[in-house]
């Protein structure tokens, strides 16, 4: 294993790491490239930043004294960009796509407190679809693990003896009987980008998307699971104590766009929903565990 990179109060600056990330990569159609246990700290993190107003109020997060629970992922962006980014890593990172999300918060984080990241590489296998692998994030304070992440990622690759992927039915789509219509205006995606550090192309502008095959700009994923959790921490049974939210991201939610937060309530956790205007198709759905 490489030896892991570490910083201190100061995250590695992000404007180097995106002029790495339009670099070419290798990787082919038939190649199989075996993904590095690559990992990076960041030491010292305060969770107070210019950003962290901003990013309240572009996801809709009240006023606590505790962070917004999806806030450490912003904080340890630049460390999942600086191992994407890294010589090592044998994928391109424009293109990947971000499949699935869960984050375990086991205590509230405090406003003010200082966090110890680690951020690592692993879980790589090989899908129908091609080349899934995690970012794994944690978060410890005061030595204690306080909060944990695993982000699923795809990079799509075809075998070479596979064949075309026949048709599959669609299963039935569940309704739950709550639901809040929200708005994602078009600038949405540079003002998270704005705060959040991710300024993939795809979420900018509709001309950079187009270069990308989207006919217009699409929410980052993490603003969509951000503002849904915005929401629901505002309804009636909402614990806010140690629990688990985890995600599955599907349809991409196009700007300017509106959808529609659809849940339901349970002694042990909520189910949850984003779905398109109509409400016949999934942005993202999710659980939320109470721990």
């Amino acid at each position: 294993m490489p030896n892991p990179l570490i910083y201190h109060h100061t995250p590695p600056p992000l404007v180097p790491m995106f002029a790495k990330a339009l670099l070419p990569k290798k990787t082919g159609a038939g190649d199989a490239p075996e993904i590095p246990a690559l990992e990076a700290h960041l030491l010292g993190a305060s969770t107070v930043t210019r950003q962290l107003r901003d990013y309240k109020k572009i996801c809709g997060f009240g006023q606590h004294t505790h962070a917004p629970i999806t806030w450490p992922h912003i904080l340890a962006f630049p460390l999942h960009l600086k191992l994407l980014t890294e010589p090592d890593f044998p994928l391109p990172l424009l293109g990947l796509v971000h499949l699935r999300n869960t984050i375990t918060q086991h205590r509230p984080i405090g406003e003010g407190e200082s966090l110890d990241l680690t951020v690592r590489l692993g879980n790589q296998q090989r899908t129908d679809r091609g080349i899934e692998f995690d970012l794994i994030t944690e978060a410890r304070s005061a030595g204690a693990l306080a909060w944990e992440e695993t982000s699923t990622n795809l990079f799509r690759q075809a075998r070479s003896n596979d064949k075309p992927a026949g048709k599959t039915e669609r299963p039935e789509l569940e309704r739950y009987p709550n639901t809040l219509s929200i708005q994602a205006p078009e600038s949405i995606g540079r003002q998270y980008g704005s705060v959040s550090g991710d300024r993939n192309p795809i979420h900018m502008h509709a001309l950079s998307a187009k270069a990308f095959g989207f006919p217009r700009a699409i929410a980052h994923g993490m603003w969509s699971k951000a503002r849904a959790l915005a929401l629901l921490e505002q309804q009636e049974g909402w614990k806010s104590g140690a629990l688990r939210i985890s995600c599955q991201f599907k349809k991409p939610l196009f700007l300017p766009g509106t959808a529609q937060l659809n849940w339901q309530t349970g002694d042990k956790g909520w189910d949850y929903q984003l779905l398109n205007s109509k409400g016949d198709a999934p942005h993202l759905s999710g659980r939320i565990d109470w721990l």
